[in-house]
């Protein structure tokens, strides 16, 4: 009972001490004060039997740096000082004195020295299968379309809600591990996803028996998750340590990929990873090393050349297989996230701008077969190629893809990659959505502080914005749509949030469900068929 209740509640416990120290970090204690206090025994005494001796996580997550990127300082201060309600995590204002909180939060944003690995055994050492408390079926153990299924992230008190995209009501509710991260992804069947959190966890849920079925940590800090088009590989991108790891789907170790040049000298973090179903393979975006790399599931795959080849196709070189292995294809700048055309053939990818550079943010087409970029993107500010979708347009194909700086839509021929239209919005946006089967594409402008509470609609044949839908005062964002396209489903980005149902022609709202922070919802059907709306 103990076990299982670290387990599933201590997400909550840890955020409390993860937030325990940053606004409080900041506050009025001198320098002489802070100094004479010792973090890291502060640390071993409150700290250390949940988060780890290495602060790597325990019972509760990470308190890393990498782990601790998007706390909100604000928060921190009520967190530590007052506890949460309805969890183990006890408020400390009355045990510890600001100068204590303060140099304990300024201690676990310090990198850990030397930093902490995690290796091929603590990978196998993490795994576990629940024991189910009956045998699990072969068919849903519930009556619903199980094609038109919505799993919700709900954010603000870490919990997935699986949602009957018909009747748009709650078929169970449950605790998930700490700041789920990347969206989860499905098996072609559309019985499992599987989740990632930011503190490396994967989990395997089986939606028709709405069961967790096994765990299993990938590293420390992770990005994302994919899952194999034909079901039987997952992969998982590290920030922290610098791998990439790949698992059969019962979540058994298979391979751990250190992420380095092929030299061995430089190493970088993984910024993402994401299925190429049609090519069998798994193509990974690095964020430090100008690379991309391809890692194929076809046992019939071709043999890889690495080193100096005057022609791969003449078989130059010492080959290794196919099968598993890395295809390095060499860039100028490195990838920080992407996107695939329809036929997978290439990469859209956005380079962002480096620390102290005066240059924006870029965006490139590599060719995954000749494995070179063939052209650059006429995309300013900072695209979020990740979020973009295509649809058809004038007898071709093409991308609109939102923008974190800018508030426009830049909508690009994916056959020229020329730029056809620069759509006006409210103010920059991060997700972008549409169906085959609707003529709009809804967007957000969720970055702007004046425009974040409204949703844009843009005709998809004339390329002009013809309505939004507002909520006033608070976030907006994360369109999702129904298996059929008839409805949308919007999220109410706060802690008092909720679900918000339109009927996607008439834009009435159908339904509201009060949910905590709706952070993104991802339909069955239109995830595991690969919809032109959707991220893949």
């Amino acid at each position: 009972m103990r076990e299982h209740l670290y387990r599933w509640f201590s997400p909550a416990l840890a955020l409390g001490l993860l937030w325990m120290g940053v606004e409080l970090a900041h506050a009025q204690t001198t320098p002489t004060t802070a100094a004479r206090v010792d973090a890291a025994a502060l640390y071993q005494q409150h700290c250390a039997s949940c988060h780890g001796a290495q602060r790597t996580g325990a019972m509760g997550p990470a308190l890393l740096p990498e782990s601790l990127e998007r706390l909100r300082r604000p928060e921190a201060l009520k967190v530590i000082t007052e506890g949460r309600t309805a969890t183990q995590m006890p408020g400390f204002g009355a045990t510890l004195s600001q100068a204590e909180i303060g140099a304990l939060a300024g201690w676990i944003y310090q990198p850990v020295l030397p930093a902490p690995g995690w290796s091929d055994a603590d990978i196998r050492a993490s795994r576990t299968v629940p024991t189910p408390h009956k045998p699990l079926a072969n068919q849903p153990q519930w009556k619903a379309d199980p094609m038109n299924l919505f799993v919700v992230v709900e954010g603000g008190d870490h919990h997935v809600s699986v949602l009957d995209g018909d009747r748009f009501e709650v078929l169970t509710r449950f605790a998930s591990r700490y700041a789920l991260h990347g969206g989860p992804k499905f098996t072609p069947d559309g019985r499992y996803v599987f989740f990632g959190s930011r503190d490396g966890w994967i989990t395997k849920y089986d939606l028709w028996n709405l069961a967790v079925v096994a765990e299993v940590r990938a590293g420390l800090n992770m990005r994302n998750v994919a899952v194999s088009g034909d079901g039987r590989w997952v992969m998982a991108a590290n920030y922290l340590p610098r791998t990439v790891v790949l698992f059969d789907a019962e979540l058994q170790l298979v391979k751990r990929i250190e992420a380095t040049t092929l030299d061995g000298k430089s190493a970088s973090r993984a910024s993402a990873v994401y299925d190429a179903a049609p090519r069998k393979s798994f193509v990974v975006a690095l964020k430090d090393i100008p690379e991309v790399w391809e890692v194929s599931y076809d046992p019939q795959a071709a043999p890889i050349y690495d080193g100096l080849v005057h022609d791969y196709k003449m078989g130059e070189a010492i080959a290794k297989p196919g099968f598993h292995n890395v295809r390095r294809t060499p860039l100028d700048e490195p990838l920080d996230d992407f996107f695939f055309d329809q036929s997978y053939r290439h990469v859209l990818g956005a380079t962002r701008p480096k620390s102290g550079s005066t240059e924006g943010a870029s965006a490139q087409v590599v060719n995954l077969d000749v494995r070179r970029k063939i052209a650059d993107l006429p995309i300013a500010g900072m695209p979020h190629l990740g979020s973009g979708i295509t649809f058809a347009w004038n007898g071709t194909t093409v991308l609109a893809s939102p923008n974190l700086k800018d508030g426009a839509i830049d909508v690009i021929d994916m056959k020229t990659w020329r730029t056809v239209k620069t759509i006006p919005t409210p103010g920059p946006g991060f997700f972008m959505r549409s169906h085959e089967h609707t003529r709009y594409a809804w967007t957000d402008s969720m970055m702007s502080p004046k425009a974040k509470d409204t949703l844009t609609l843009i005709d998809k044949t004339t390329l002009e914005p013809v309505a939004s839908l507002r909520e006033p005062g608070k976030t907006l964002a994360h369109i999702e749509f129904t298996k059929d396209g008839r409805y949308a489903l919007a999220s109410v980005w706060e802690m008092d949030g909720a679900l918000i149902v339109y009927d996607a022609q008439t834009l009435k709202e159908i339904k509201r469900l009060p949910m905590k922070k709706p952070v993104g919802k991802y339909n069955v059907w239109n995830k595991i068929t690969r919809s032109e709306g959707t991220s893949h």
